[in-house]
This record gives structure tokens, C-alpha cells and sequence, in this order.
């Protein structure tokens, strides 16, 4: 786990650990510290509020075409008057909204609107003459770039995009200057970050537009902001605001009714408190009355923007196992699917997670990784998804027709081996 400083402007704002690998989590061999009993996952559930790991838990798993199964255990919050955890409880799902846009793009691909391998500038025309640092950690030179940024760069990482939980040295400086922040995290927080944030979608992607890259365009995964610049670019080629467009194409199909960019004040009731373990002291970090969630962002975070319920986020991934449908309403087609879900790096990318230790070769999709080989009694090749950075987790594993979410909303996300313990409980639930 990598605790890293949030800046906006000059000042530090907030620690946040940076969401753990969702191939190493997903990928690694089930662990043996975990005693497996008969349903497994609810006593998992109840074992983590049991044990004071978090205030409450929701997990939802299925295989097939079935409906999903419901583990949930504890409170939304350590309040005394919070109300249970449920199925339909909403949670801060952070890094888990990159899979979403991703998706929307592919969307686009199948329209015939985008071109994996178009460059980025035919929708947001600064991308055109982008500039490459020569000396990233002690100064701002640069030379040109070798070639284009393009979708497929956006889609995986591959850009040469920086990200402030990740980027270091002047160019830093330079992401908090111009208020390259595109997630919430705080109220407080929040106070700080909109003094310098741009204030919509296309001011954002313009303002990136005008900052080196790290690296050139598709010779090195580093996790970015690829992903909300991506919004943009839906935006654009999608000829509607990126909200609108999600929820036309995906949200509302697919009756996804608990998914939102800021909670309405009648569904604050059911919103977690977001947490900070502090050593062994837990801590509310967002409480939901005042959370940042409940004011309208500064402009959709296709990267980290999204709130939902375990219910929701299980309906996303239903489509993406069935190929594109649920309860027989189609929103993508089955080529459409396989694609998103497949390894899109460049030639020659290799991605081993993001601390680089993944024990199993991964690729990486459409806004989440993809496994490349099957992990003995749990996830199966092929495996697509990610984590978010207050320890969600989701995934489809199409070889054994499997997909699971689990949701929790605290810092850091590796407090806890939540999402070692899942995986390993599910599969050996599903098993029986």
C-alpha cells in the first residue's frame, strides 16, 4: 500500500492511500490464513464488522445469469442511529468508475464514433502537438512527442498522463497549479480543491492538453488521469454531455437507479460514512450529512466520480457477463464485450500491476485489468475489473461465468486483505 499526499494549490490536503491492485488482489493464489466455512462469505461479512474492520459490508456474487446473492453485515456508519447495510446502501466507489467509462467508450466504438486507435486531438484539438518531459524529476523540458495519444492510450493507462496520487517532481506542481484534482474526497477538502479545479469537463481536458507527458504515448502503463480526460472525449464524440450520455446508454437501461455523481438529500439516509484508520483508530473522514458527495461535483469525474449500491454496480457487471444484456435489454453487443474485456495495451506494454508484483501476467481492458492466466480454485483468464481507492472491489470472470462486488468506504484500502478474503470466500462458496 502507498499512502500518498492529495494536493490542490500549494497545500497538502489529505492522505489517501491509492487503491490496491485489482490484479494482484483478484489474481493471486487464494490465500490459507482464511478459515473457509459453509457459506463463507456472509460469515466473512459478519467476521469484518465482528472484528471492527469497518462499520458495515455488502457483498454481492452470482454465477450464471442468476440473480446475485447478498452478504451484508453491520451499519453504513459507527452512529448510533445508522441505518443497517443493505443491498441498496450507497458507497463511494472511487477507481471502480473508471470500468464504467471505459465501457461508455467502447460503446462509442461500436457506433462506429471512435476508433481505438484514433488520436485523442480529433476530439480535444490541444492533444495535437503534445510535449514529452526529458528530466521528469528536476525540471519541465521537453522535446515532442513520438506520435499521438490516442483512445486506446486513454483507455489503458498508456497515455504518458500523469495523476496526483502518483506523479512527483515539477510536473506535480504543475497538476496542483492548474487544479488537476478530478475526484472528491472531503468536504474541507473540497473548499480548497474548486479554488483552482476547472469547472467543467471541456476545461479540464483543455487544461491537461497543455502539460507534458510523462513518457511517450504507448510505451508505458502509469496509472493516470486517462480516464477522465476519456470522459471528454465521450462528451465529444458522444454529442452530449458525458452524465447524460451514461445515463441514456447505460444507467437507465439497465435500471441502474442507485447511481449517482451527487446524493440527492432524500438518499442520504442510506449513504456510508467514508472512514481514515489512523494507526488502530478509526475515524470519519466524509461523513454523509456533510459529505463532498452531496454538493454537485465541478464536473463528472470519469475517473473517480461515482456513488452506488452494491445492486447497481452487480447490474453493470451482469451485462458485462451476459455480453451486453440484462433482463433482455441490450445496450452492447457481444463483440463489443469481448473486446472492452480483452488485454488492449500497445505492443510491447507490459502491466504487472500497479505496485509491479502481480504473481499472475495481467493485461489491461477497457478501464480495468484483465487477467492472462487462471488462478487455481478462483478467478479464471480473462478476468476484468478494478478496486476503488476506500477498498471496493468488482470483477467479471467469464471463463467460470462469475462476478462478484464488495463494498466497504475507508482509507487506506489496504487496511485490510478484504479483497484477498473475498475473492478466496466466494470462489469457494460458488465451489459448493
Amino acid at each position: 500500500m502507498k499512502t500518498l499526499w492529495l494536493a490542490g494549490g500549494a497545500a497538502a490536503l489529505a492522505i489517501v492511500a491509492v487503491s490496491g491492485a485489482f490484479g494482484q488482489a483478484v489474481t493471486a493464489p487464494p490465500a490459507q490464513d482464511l478459515t473457509v466455512a459453509a457459506d463463507a462469505v456472509p460469515a466473512l461479512a459478519r467476521a469484518y464488522v465482528a472484528d471492527r474492520k469497518t462499520p458495515g459490508i455488502v457483498i454481492a456474487y452470482a454465477k450464471g445469469d442468476r440473480a446475485p446473492n447478498f452478504a451484508a453485515a453491520g451499519k453504513i456508519a459507527d452512529d448510533e442511529d445508522a441505518a443497517k447495510a443493505d443491498p441498496d446502501s450507497l458507497w463511494r466507489v472511487y477507481s471502480m468508475t473508471k470500468p464504467i467509462t471505459g465501457i461508455a467508450a467502447m460503446m462509442l466504438v461500436e457506433d462506429g464514433k471512435l476508433k481505438l486507435d484514433q488520436p485523442v486531438s480529433d476530439f480535444i484539438p490541444g492533444f495535437k502537438s503534445m510535449k514529452v518531459l526529458t528530466d521528469p524529476a528536476n525540471s519541465l523540458a521537453t522535446r515532442p512527442a513520438a506520435r499521438p495519444v490516442t483512445v486506446r492510450n486513454l483507455l489503458t493507462h498508456t497515455a504518458g498522463l500523469g495523476y496526483t496520487i502518483v506523479t512527483k517532481g515539477p510536473l506535480l506542481k504543475e497538476y496542483e497549479r492548474l487544479g488537476i484534482t478530478p475526484g472528491a474526497i472531503s468536504a474541507s477538502v473540497e473548499v480548497e480543491a474548486r479554488k483552482t479545479r476547472p469547472g467543467s469537463l471541456k476545461e479540464f481536458a483543455d487544461r491537461v492538453a497543455t502539460l507534458p507527458l510523462i513518457a511517450d504515448p504507448g510505451t508505458t502503463w502509469s496509472y493516470s488521469i486517462g480516464l477522465d480526460v476519456l470522459a471528454r472525449v465521450v462528451e465529444v464524440a458522444g454529442g452530449m454531455p458525458f452524465e447524460r450520455f451514461l445515463q441514456t446508454r447505460m444507467f437507465g437501461p439497465l435500471k441502474m437507479t442507485s447511481t449517482y455523481w451527487s446524493v440527492p438529500e432524500s438518499e442520504i439516509g442510506r449513504f456510508a460514512t467514508n472512514y481514515l484508520w489512523a494507526g488502530e483508530n478509526r475515524i470519519p473522514f466524509d461523513p454523509a450529512k456533510s459529505s463532498a458527495y452531496i454538493a454537485p461535483p465541478s464536473f463528472p469525474y470519469g475517473g473517480a466520480g461515482l456513488v452506488m449500491s452494491a445492486r447497481d454496480y452487480d447490474r453493470f457487471l451482469h451485462m458485462l457477463l451476459n455480453g451486453g444484456t440484462v433482463d433482455g435489454v441490450r445496450v452492447m453487443k457481444p463483440a463489443t464485450v469481448r473486446l472492452a474485456m480483452s488485454n488492449l495495451l500497445p505492443q510491447g506494454v507490459v502491466f504487472r500491476g500497479p505496485s509491479g508484483d502481480s504473481p499472475v501476467p495481467l493485461g489491461f481492458g477497457a478501464g480495468g485489468s484483465v487477467s492472462l492466466a487462471d488462478v487455481p480454485g478462483g478467478p479464471g483468464k480473462g478476468t476484468y475489473g478494478w478496486g476503488g481507492a476506500a477498498g471496493t472491489l468488482a470483477f467479471v470472470d467469464p471463463a467460470n461465468k462469475v462476478r462478484v462486488t464488495a463494498m466497504v468506504n475507508y482509507f487506506p484500502s489496504e487496511k485490510w486483505p478484504l479483497r484477498r478474503d473475498v475473492v478466496k470466500a466466494v470462489y469457494a462458496d460458488l465451489a459448493r
